[in-house]
C-alpha cells in the first residue's frame, strides 16, 4: 500500500515544525512547499529532516518544491503561507495581504489536490479559512481550521502550571473565534475528573482564562520577530493524524457551522469528530445563559472579520 502524501503550504517555523512531526510520527511521505523565493528553505529543510531520521528511528520521504504540480494528489494539505504576525499587530491587522496568499494557495490546490482534506493555520484564521473554502468549493467536511486545539492546549497547560500537576489529567476546550473572544469554557474543565472550580478560587480561573485569550500576543511579544509554531504544528498534526488513522477523535476546531451553535454559514471554534470522512459531524453541547453571550459575542467577532474579506 503507497504511503499517505501530506503537504504542507509554507516552509518557515511552522511549516517546517509539521514537517518534522509528521515524518517522525510516519504519518505518510512529506512535500513542503513554498513560493521559488524561498525554494532553497523548503529543500534545505526537508533534507535536513531527511537526515534525522535514521536517528529517529522513523520512515519517510521529504522532498521541497516552489511548483505546486509536486504537491498534486495530496491527501492532506496543512496551510501556513502569509505573513506572520508582528508585535503590536493584531490577527486582523494580517487580513488584506493574507486573504490575496490563501487565495493564490487555494486556487492552486483545487486544481492539483482536489480530493486532499484541508487544514488551515493562517491568520487571521476565522477569516483564512473562510475565504479557503469558499475559492475551493471544496466540501464543509474537507476545509477546517486550526484554532481550537491549540487553544485548549494553552488552557490546558495553564492549568496544569497553577495547580503543578500533569497536563494529561487536564481535560479542558475552547469554543470561538481565535481571538481574544475566544470563549475557555470553564464548566468544562476538570483535572483528574475533579472540576476545576473545586480546585481554583475565581480569580485564579479568570486570570489563566485570560491568558488563554491573550496567549498568542505573549508568544509575540517574547519572541519579537514572528509568532508561535511549535504548538500550532502540533495541534495541526493531531487534526491531520485522526483524519489519516481514521481515529474518530472529538477536537476543537473552526467548523463551518450551518445553524449549529445558533449560527450559520461561517467558520467558528466548535468540538468535532474528525475521521477519515474529514469533519464528520459538529459535538453541540447546551450552553448555560452566561456562555452563550460569550459565543455570540464571539461569533460577532468573526463575522466583522469575514465581512472584511475581499475576494
Amino acid at each position: 500500500m503507497p504511503r499517505k502524501k501530506i503537504a504542507m503550504i509554507g516552509a518557515g517555523q511552522i511549516g517546517g515544525n509539521l514537517a518534522y512531526m509528521a515524518a517522525a510520527k510516519e504519518l505518510g511521505d512529506v512535500i513542503l512547499f513554498d513560493i521559488p523565493a524561498a525554494e532553497g528553505l523548503a529543500k534545505g529543510k526537508a533534507l535536513d529532516i531527511a537526515q534525522l531520521l535514521p536517528v529517529a528511528g522513523a520512515e519517510a520521504r521529504l522532498a521541497g518544491t516552489s511548483s505546486y504540480d509536486d504537491v498534486a494528489g495530496a491527501d492532506v494539505c496543512i496551510v501556513t503561507a502569509g505573513i506572520p504576525r508582528k508585535p503590536g499587530m493584531s490577527r486582523e491587522d494580517l487580513l488584506d495581504t493574507n486573504v490575496r496568499i490563501i487565495t493564490d494557495v487555494a486556487t492552486n490546490l483545487r486544481r492539483t489536490c482536489p480530493g486532499a482534506f484541508c487544514i488551515v493555520i493562517s491568520n487571521p484564521l476565522d477569516a483564512m479559512v473562510y475565504a479557503f473554502k469558499q475559492v475551493t468549493g471544496f466540501p464543509k467536511s474537507r476545509v477546517v481550521g486550526m484554532a481550537g486545539v491549540l487553544d485548549s492546549a494553552r488552557f490546558r497547560a495553564f492549568v496544569a502550571m497553577e495547580l503543578d500537576v500533569s497536563v494529561e489529567d487536564v481535560q479542558a476546550f475552547v469554543l470561538g473565534g481565535h481571538g481574544d473572544d475566544m470563549v475557555p469554557l470553564v464548566r468544562c474543565c476538570s483535572v483528574g475528573g475533579i472540576p476545576v472550580s473545586e480546585l481554583l478560587p475565581k480569580e485564579r480561573i479568570d486570570a489563566i482564562v485570560d491568558r488563554t485569550r491573550k496567549a498568542g500576543g505573549e508568544l509575540v511579544a517574547l519572541y519579537k520577530t514572528g509568532s508561535a509554531y511549535y504548538a500550532p504544528a502540533a495541534a495541526a498534526i493531531a487534526m491531520a493524524e485522526a483524519y489519516l488513522k481514521d481515529q474518530k477523535r472529538v477536537l476543537p476546531c473552526a467548523a463551518f457551522l450551518e445553524g449549529e451553535y445558533g449560527i450559520k454559514g461561517t467558520y467558528f471554534g466548535v468540538p468535532v469528530v474528525i475521521g477519515a470522512g474529514g469533519v464528520e459531524r459538529v459535538l453541540e453541547i447546551r450552553l448555560t445563559e452566561e456562555e452563550r453571550a460569550l459565543v455570540a459575542k464571539s461569533a460577532a467577532s468573526v463575522r466583522r472579520t469575514v465581512a472584511e474579506t475581499k475576494l
